[in-house]
């Protein structure tokens, strides 16, 4: 097994302290930011905001919808947040890096493992495309709502 990342960032304008708060927020932030084509039914199992939170939703990819479940971290409050599969050896990072004062770069990254072989190849060239679609599309939408509730908090 051999691991690897997948990762994709955009640059939000709005800033940094709305965006953070947006993908920390699992009851009434992160399920805006998620494309419907590719996750449905998030939950809140504990928590809901931050360090703590644990979640279970599903994933849709090539036709077949599988449910996971993740525990949330903050090993950097405001700027970094993890999201830890709890049946896999899957992890992804939510980076928010201020650019300015109304603007902020946000990445996406998955680290994950694949098989070796021919086998584990193809899996990580689909995998990898597959996830930088997600990503791109998620990273769409938080351009959205960010811009919205930063335009909100000026009124």
């Amino acid at each position: 097994m051999t691991a690897y990342t997948v990762a994709s960032s955009a640059r939000i304008h709005a800033p940094a302290s709305v965006a953070y708060g947006i993908i920390a927020d699992y009851r009434d932030g992160h399920p805006h930011i998620l494309p419907p084509k590719y996750f449905r039914n998030l939950r809140v199992d504990a928590g809901g905001v931050g360090t703590g939170t644990r979640i279970r939703f599903e994933m849709g990819a090539m036709g077949t919808w599988r449910e996971s479940g993740a525990v949330v971290s903050e090993p950097e409050p405001g700027r970094l947040l993890r999201e830890q599969v709890t049946t896999a050896p899957i992890e992804t990072t939510f980076t928010v890096e201020p650019v300015g004062a109304g603007a902020c770069d946000v990445t996406i990254a998955t680290q994950m493992v694949h098989r070796s072989g021919i086998g584990g190849g193809l899996e990580r060239l689909v995998t990898t495309a597959f996830l930088r679609r997600v990503y791109r599309a998620e990273l769409a939408l938080l351009q959205r709502v960010a811009e919205t509730r930063a335009r909100q908090s000026h009124t």
